[in-house]
């Protein structure tokens, strides 16, 4: 089992008043979610023999909007935004190189994960765990941009999300 480190940083102060327990929680997440990748999906980057960092910035909607202005030419926030590090298709050639694997970064905006999560009428902690676990899988090279692939990806995110207890957020039981 691969050693996946997450450094989180909180940018918005409401992130540790609403979940003081955020940082567990998100342990919680990676630990799931990687433990269901590794053993249900062939990525090569989780069988590599070092240790593999991902990068949480707990922000808001300003920054997470000026980042989807600049990298995605989306002027407006959005709950989550992932940028991946690793080259998939390269990958065997970077492992040889690098000692520690720079995974990437995934960003979560505050004010739209709450606004959802109201708007969803689920617990703030359960909106977070979804879309850590969007980042994390996004991170690891899955993507959503076909009917085909987003339904793989989003059959994942239903698994890792049950295995935490939490219901299926594209379901009818919310």
């Amino acid at each position: 089992m691969p050693q996946v480190i997450l450094d989180i940083e909180i940018e918005e102060e409401c992130w540790q008043k609403v979940l003081p327990d955020v940082l567990q929680i998100a342990e919680k997440v990676k630990n799931a979610a990687v433990d269901y990748v590794f053993e249900n999906a062939d990525i090569e980057v989780l069988k590599a023999n070092k240790p593999l960092l991902i990068s949480v910035c707990l922000s808001d909607d300003e920054h997470v909007r000026e980042l989807n202005r600049d990298f995605r030419g989306k002027d407006k926030p959005t709950n989550v935004l992932t940028f991946a590090n690793v080259d998939f298709a390269d990958f065997k050639a970077e492992n040889e190189v690098f000692g520690e694997i720079d995974l990437g970064n995934i960003i979560i905006a505050y004010e739209t994960m709450q606004k959802e999560a109201d708007i969803e009428k689920i617990t703030l902690e359960a909106h977070f765990c979804h879309l850590l676990t969007h980042g994390i899988l996004h991170i690891l090279g899955f993507d959503h941009i076909e009917d085909e692939e987003a339904e793989y990806m989003e059959s994942f995110e239903r698994e890792i999300l049950h295995n935490l207890g939490i219901a299926d957020p594209y379901g009818a039981e919310n």
